[in-house]
């Protein structure tokens, strides 16, 4: 007899958020290869299979192994890295500034921030320059690493890296850990 009370089974991902996930998780590979403390990076998706058939000659740039996985399952995205982003001061302000065209089915982006345990943000000074060096300073912080992307249809996936846990076997992730990055990126794609 089953126990009421036990937890329902999770819901197996979707097509889509399997595709998501994936994506995501290689642009944070990407950028671990670069190293802390790099740039913003902002990625379009774009489903291979889609791009393949509009411009074969892309298969070279996007490797074998998404060619094949394209093949396979038409969800399956690859990333553009941007380059040449507009001047901003904030991730928000940069986001601010973004639009995609029809064919790009998603975006993503990486960003590094610092992390500090709730009641070290509770004296930081006001000066934003001043914040920053004492979040710096600080003996617990934690240097995190985001990688979030998200779809037209809503899928999202977020994907966290610690410093401190440097290894891609140890990449926390969910759909919504970073849920105002999620709803910034979003609101690039309408």
């Amino acid at each position: 007899m089953p126990d009421d009370d036990a937890a329902p089974a999770p819901a197996q991902p979707t097509a889509r958020q399997s595709a998501v996930r994936a994506a995501v998780l290689d642009l944070e590979r990407h950028s671990s290869r670069i190293g802390w403390d790099g740039p913003v990076v902002v990625a379009a998706l774009v489903r291979t299979a889609d791009a393949l058939a509009t411009d074969p000659t892309i298969a070279e740039a996007v490797g074998v192994d998404a060619v094949l996985s394209g093949g396979l399952d038409p969800e399956h995205l690859f990333s553009v890295e941007q380059e040449d982003l507009p001047h901003h001061e904030t991730v928000e302000e940069l986001l601010a500034q973004l639009a995609w065209p029809e064919q790009v089915v998603g975006a993503a982006i990486t960003v590094e921030r610092i992390v500090v345990p709730p009641e070290a943000e509770a004296d930081l000074p006001t000066d934003p320059a001043e914040a920053l060096a004492a979040l710096a300073a600080h003996p617990d912080r934690e240097d995190v690493r985001m990688a979030v992307g998200v779809l037209r249809t809503g899928e999202s996936w977020c994907a966290l890296r610690s410093r401190s846990h440097d290894d891609d076997t140890m990449v926390a992730g969910s759909p919504d850990a970073v849920p105002g990055l999620v709803s910034a990126l979003a609101a690039t794609l309408a």
